[in-house]
């Protein structure tokens, strides 16, 4: 969800991509209704691993995955965590629920980003 949102609403100033440290290897067919349902196109998903040369070109990671970024990553400095309620298995309430803290985490990653402070936060 989040590489979605961060494509309509951040475009000028992140440049999404999105990947598991534990992917599926498939997208749930709750979260592109989800996506759609709150005005986001979901074609772009995909279900894919963390490949270490992305992580290596990357300026900040943001981590979602349950796991500590000391755990997750090698070179977890430029990694923020975020704490998210993972819908997987869940509702469609936990669905939107995941959908507007997501939403809601990437926009104050783009304001952070349009005024210069690429920081990283505590979840």
């Amino acid at each position: 969800m989040a590489e979605v949102i961060a494509k309509k609403i951040g475009v000028d100033v992140i440049e999404p991509s999105s990947a598991g440290v534990t992917p599926l290897g498939f997208v749930p067919i709750e979260t592109s209704d989800t996506l759609l349902k709150n005005g986001y196109l979901p074609e772009v998903l995909e279900s894919k691993g963390i490949h270490p040369e992305l992580c290596d070109s990357a300026e900040l990671i943001i981590n979602m995955s349950g796991v500590p970024r000391e755990d997750a990553f090698a070179n977890y400095d430029k990694v923020e965590d975020w704490t998210v309620e993972d819908p997987y298995h869940g509702d469609l309430g936990t669905y939107q629920r995941a959908f507007e803290d997501i939403e809601t985490r990437v926009g104050k990653l783009v304001d952070r980003l349009r005024n210069g402070f690429v920081n990283k936060e505590k979840s």
